[in-house]
């Protein structure tokens, strides 16, 4: 049901891994501004002028003065043209990579000066971290050989150096590292083979920050999914280091260390016991008050990795404070900080001792909040993370005195995932609804402001237990909170409680046998079908429409009372021989005596109205619920008025409750009708009735089935 982020298909909460890194050239590195992009009028000018910056640096490679000046120019030429990434598929097709590779190094030793120290080498490998930018060329720039000059780099600061060049160019050597293994394995590995880790390791405490954060960007890209990088960067030590820098007053440098860690911890369980023995926790903690937003970011995530597993760890987080922060973010405009944030406070809501203190914490709102989310994966982490405070029967009062229950009902989830998961929160809020959790909503069902006495009653509708119905329902009177939501003028209030109401009659039908007709005050008698209109001892005849039926009386008086009251009463059909019936079809007549002689008829729904008429006439219970049960089947959005009119005028009691139940469950289509308040209006009182009725037979039932 969880769903973690670096998993995602849709990647809308971001994987761990090594960021490129933005290469801008700074104010000081480059001179000549007049160097600008070379506009391109055209791929042949361009094409041109490429190769005359390759030519240059093919032919630039010494010491010389004015060689080292052409180099410098060329690269920074060159790196112009890269930062269009339009144009780096240009500049490698004109040969640049090999001519940029040989400037990687400095030219053979030879005595006196040496003009642009480092600056050549720092303008080639910015411009190779440029076009490392294209997936396509990375493999292409280190199969030339990057990588050994690259690592050489790396070290130029152990020759005493500390010119602003040698820290421009140590910079871009791992800048261009951190491009050339973006989402590359094989490189990363290679860069680990040709010894390039643990000078990045040393240069997390270089004196100058962009070397710092530089450094800590490769180490990123080089420890998201390669387990051996992984380790050799916590062998050599770099956890004290990355620790102390997420306490740095720079922002970048603490986004790009908890990202280190980050990648180290992922899928590394051994790995994430060593950072938080070397006392990361904390310091993690304290970035989820950052002012960088990516940072806070990434803080968040690391949380929920560190609470993925161990739940000492779980609860030591909260007691560290991370939990108020957290839920800040959750109320943040970027959505990422969002995600993570709920991301986080889902795998802490894990641990029984923390959901209730995230809810106490103000977690609950700001969490229901995000299920309105477009975005599949954040609307995800928020359910999930409600999921696990659903857990805590002290979390479910305050579940549905906010309105969770409705939001979770009333949720459009984009995703099966989440959808399953709000389904098994609904559930497990449920499981929870009885002794001091009940006792309490019906407390806050007497005692609250009426729009929280209306949700304690809409969210008990659909998730008491039906042993409990007639308390909450009936005697402390959540029935009439729910009737009055159809009188409102508020439509959603209106489609609320119909649902509630609906659902409440489905719960109470399934403990409550169907309605059978009541008893007749004399056995029934079914002399058999062969008996119907059969003159064999026949005893009186009815004449229906001028044709002969041939009845038995000791058959009429077992039906009903009715006839028991024409043949036993002071009425002159006790002892006529012939008796007319008027104003009932023949057809009629006959299915009404076949029900009579055989307890069971076929009814259509052509002749449903009218051999409910006769039923209704002639006190025949159980022909007059075969007939509603006929009619109820034909019940529709255009003429439930007519129907409900139909069982009032013959007091049909399961006709009426078919219509009171159709008109619940389709009270969102029936509220475009103008006649439609009307009605509701009309049946809330038989409503009331209904449930009275029901809900005191359903609690009955069960106590009988128990004993």
């Amino acid at each position: 049901m969880e769903q973690q982020p670096e998993r995602r298909e849709g990647r809308s909460f971001p994987e761990r891994k090594g960021q490129k890194r933005k290469l801008e050239e700074g104010a000081a590195a480059t001179e000549d501004r007049e160097i600008s992009a070379v506009t391109t009028d055209g791929v042949h000018a361009l094409l041109s002028e490429v190769a005359a910056q390759v030519s240059v640096l093919n032919s630039a490679f010494s010491w010389h003065e004015s060689d080292r000046a052409a180099a410098k120019r060329a690269t920074q030429v060159l790196a112009e043209l890269a930062k269009n990434e339009d144009l780096v598929n240009v500049i490698v097709d004109g040969g640049a990579v090999p001519a940029l590779l040989t400037h990687l190094q400095a030219p053979p030793y030879s005595d006196g000066e040496k003009p642009f120290e480092h600056e050549v080498e720092k303008g080639s490998a910015f411009a190779l971290g440029l076009l490392a930018i294209k997936p396509e060329y990375q493999k292409l720039i280190v199969d030339k050989g990057a990588l050994p000059h690259l690592v050489n780099l790396l070290k130029r600061n152990k020759d005493g150096s500390s010119s602003r060049a040698a820290v421009s160019v140590i910079r871009r050597a791992a800048d261009a590292i951190t491009n050339l293994a973006h989402e590359n394995s094989s490189i990363k590995t290679r860069v680990r083979l040709e010894g390039g880790i643990p000078p990045l390791v040393e240069l997390l405490e270089f004196s100058d920050p962009k070397v710092q954060r530089a450094a800590a960007g490769a180490l990123r890209t080089l420890a998201f999914k390669n387990d051996d990088n992984k380790n050799q960067i916590v062998e050599c030590n770099a956890l004290p280091t990355l620790i102390l820098m997420l306490g740095s007053e720079d922002a970048a440098i603490h986004y790009e260390a908890v990202g280190v860690i980050g990648n180290l911890v992922h899928s590394s369980p051994n790995i994430k016991k060593e950072v938080l023995a070397a006392g990361a926790l904390q310091p993690v903690i304290g970035l989820l008050s950052s002012c960088c937003p990516e940072s806070q970011r990434e803080a968040a995530l690391l949380l929920g990795q560190f609470a993925s597993t161990d739940s000492d760890c779980k609860v030591h987080i909260v007691q560290r404070g991370a939990v108020r922060p957290l839920i800040e973010m959750l109320q943040s405009p970027d959505v990422q900080l969002k995600e993570m944030s709920a991301f986080a406070l889902g795998r802490l809501a894990q641990d029984c001792h923390n959901q209730a203190g995230i809810a106490h914490s103000g977690g609950l709102g700001p969490l229901l909040k995000l299920l309105d989310s477009r975005n599949g994966s954040l609307q995800h982490n928020a359910a999930f993370a409600l999921y696990g405070l659903a857990d805590n029967e002290d979390n479910v009062s305050d579940f549905i005195r906010v309105g969770g229950i409705q939001k979770l009902q009333d949720g459009e989830f984009i995703v099966q995932a989440t959808k399953d998961c709000v389904s098994k929160t609904l559930k497990r809020l449920e499981e929870k609804i009885h002794g001091r959790v009940l006792r309490h909503l019906l407390y806050l069902m007497r005692i609250s402001e009426k729009p929280i006495q209306r949700r304690v009653a809409l969210a008990l509708a659909h998730l008491c237990s039906p042993e409990d119905q007639r308390t909450i329902f009936i005697d402390d009177k959540g029935l009439e909170y729910l009737l009055s939501l159809l009188g409102s003028t508020n439509t959603k209030h209106q489609l609320d409680g119909a649902a509630a109401l609906y659902k409440l009659a489905n719960k109470s039908m399934a403990l409550s046998p169907v309605d059978a007709a009541p008893p007749s005050p004399t056995q029934r008698v079914y002399l058999g079908e062969q008996y119907v209109n059969n003159a064999t001892l026949s005893d009186v005849t009815f004449l229906v429409e001028g044709r002969r039926f041939y009845a038995h009386r000791i058959c009429l008086l077992a039906s009903s009372d009715a006839f028991r009251a024409m043949f036993d009463g002071g009425y002159r059909e006790k002892d006529a021989r012939d008796i007319e019936i008027p104003n009932i079809k023949w057809e009629v007549f006959e299915l009404m005596m076949r029900f009579i002689y055989t307890g069971s008829v076929d009814i259509t729904s052509e002749i449903s109205e009218d051999l409910l008429r006769a039923a209704d006439q002639y006190l025949l219970e159980g022909l007059k619920r075969l007939c509603e049960y006929t009619i109820a089947q034909d019940i529709t959005l255009e003429n439930i008025g007519s129907m409900y009119d139909l069982s009032e005028a013959f007091h049909a009691m399961s006709l009426r409750q078919a219509c009171i139940l159709f008109i619940l469950e389709h009270f969102d289509k029936l509220s475009s009708k103008p006649w439609q308040n009307q009605l509701v209006q009309r049946t809330i009182p038989e409503m009331r009735e209904y449930f009275c009725r029901a809900l005191t037979k359903s609690t009955t039932n069960l106590q009988s089935l128990r004993l």
